[in-house]
């Protein structure tokens, strides 16, 4: 049995795991037959990641072949684990009736404490009240069970991960995080390994939690739009940093009015469409780092959420979206491509509007997927700007992997009834469930402007609302 042991650095917060680029397949594990515990990740093990280097994490990982051990014991556990998930009302897989007496196998797994873990399985452990030292990740009930009777033995935790790990209630999080080992069951499926590593780097989404809205926390990102350099942009030049996280406070006053918890975002345009085609002719004035960079690290003092917006003219979403990579390695920053600033070849601003192909938009999908995983971050915002059909053509195409929040920003202006029209026809596509949904709000604009309990009584309901 190999093991590959890392010392346990504290609580989440704190860096750490190892990374596991999304190219890298399982391939020796996809036809490999384990009688055991699979391991996360362990250096020389047959089953790695092709190609992955992980040797400055802080799990143990193993493999090995304990259950084979005691088959009796494994077997008789199945339905005293199921009765017990019956018990704490947490869902399963269904079993087949035991041949085994279940007062025996109650009073031998008494022990056990098992509570309802959310839309990840149940949680069970000998030793509720302290840390444990082994935490076990497995598919479903009849592992569970099979588990189970080890498990109280040497003081483990068992969880049943029926779904996306970064959904765990944060107690839980936390559980595994602090563990010395941490173990996956054959079965989980191939995001799990990954989904646990953003576990273990413990980096969060400012105001908590892993995933953008797919949750227990209602969130809602209500944000000044703008560019840095003064008030003919928007909103957000009006007034410095500072002050701008103060006029987030304000605006977004009777947006949680339906429980949602405002997360206050800067929507900041990085780069800006031009008359002119400029010194490379793209007509898109790129905006230094330099003056990005105060307004990212004053959004992360401030549990402020940032989106990085992208007007390219004739050139691309991907390339510019690269100039600011080191923005996006982070867990506080998203990004949002506007494709009424997209030109084609000989096209000029403000003559027609721009659009872009959902084949561009995957670039950036795919490109962006990649940077959460290879950084383990939470869940990142894709903001796609659009008021007409136009825009985005072959949108049913475009790519929502799990490691983004995908979201459409109905950006139109003009009086009400023109908003809600547009509203309702861009969300009533085929399409439009697969998308989260985003309203802008323009101070001159708009005639008049949407209130609060006007956004918030749109269908869909609206997690994004910004101001211009």
């Amino acid at each position: 049995m190999q093991k590959f042991i890392r010392p346990n650095p504290g609580g989440l917060g704190e860096p750490r795991g190892a990374r596991v680029p999304r190219s890298k397949r399982m391939t020796g594990c996809g036809v490999a037959r384990f009688i055991g515990l699979i391991a996360l990740a362990a250096v020389g093990s047959s089953c790695l990641p092709v190609g992955s280097a992980s040797t400055s994490t802080d799990a143990v990982l193993t493999v090995g072949d304990r259950l084979e051990s005691s088959p009796a014991a494994a077997s008789s556990t199945v339905d005293a684990a199921a009765t017990a998930r019956d018990a704490s009302g947490a869902s399963g897989i269904g079993l087949a009736p035991s041949e085994f007496d279940r007062n025996d196998i109650r009073e031998a797994l008494a022990i056990v404490n098992t509570a309802p873990n959310a839309n990840a399985g149940a949680i069970a452990t000998s030793t509720p009240s302290a840390e444990p030292e082994r935490v076990w990740v497995v598919a479903d009930d009849e592992q569970a069970a099979t588990l189970a009777a080890h498990g109280y033995q040497v003081g483990n935790t068992l969880i049943v991960a029926t779904g996306d790990l970064r959904a765990l209630p944060p107690q839980t999080r936390e559980l595994i995080v602090n563990a010395s080992t941490v173990e996956l069951s054959p079965g989980l499926n191939e995001d799990t390994l990954w989904q646990l590593e953003v576990i273990r780097r413990g980096h969060e989404i400012p105001g908590g939690g892993l995933l953008m809205f797919d949750e227990g926390l209602d969130r809602r990102l209500v944000a000044i739009y703008g560019h840095p350099s003064g008030p003919g942009l928007g909103v957000l030049g009006e007034q410095g940093r500072e002050e701008g996280v103060e006029r987030l406070r304000s605006i977004a006053e009777g947006y949680d009015a339906d429980g949602a918890v405002v997360l206050p975002t800067f929507e900041i345009i990085t780069t800006v469409a031009s008359a002119g085609p400029g010194g490379d002719g793209d007509y898109s004035s790129m905006t230094a780092r330099d003056v990005i960079r105060p307004w990212v690290e004053t959004a992360a003092a401030n549990n402020v959420y940032v989106v990085l917006d992208l007007q390219p003219g004739r050139s691309n979403f991907l390339s510019q979206a690269k100039v600011y990579e080191e923005f996006l390695r982070l867990p506080h920053v998203g990004l949002a491509i506007d494709p009424e600033w997209r030109l084609k070849p000989h096209q000029v601003h403000l003559e027609q509007i721009g659009t872009v192909d959902a084949a561009e938009v995957n670039q950036v999908v795919r490109w962006l997927a990649g940077i959460v995983r290879e950084e383990a971050l939470p869940q990142k915002l894709l903001v796609l700007h659009q008021f007409s059909f136009s825009m985005i053509t072959n949108r049913e195409l475009v790519e929502t992997p799990p490691e983004l929040a995908v979201l459409i920003h109905m950006d139109g202006q003009g009086t009400m009834n023109m908003k809600y029209n547009t509203w309702n026809s861009l969300t009533g596509e085929r399409d439009a469930s697969q998308f989260h949904w985003g309203w802008k709000n323009f101070y001159d604009e708009d005639s008049p402007m949407a209130t609060p309990q006007q956004v918030l009584e749109l269908t869909p309901n609206p997690v994004f609302v910004s101001f211009q």
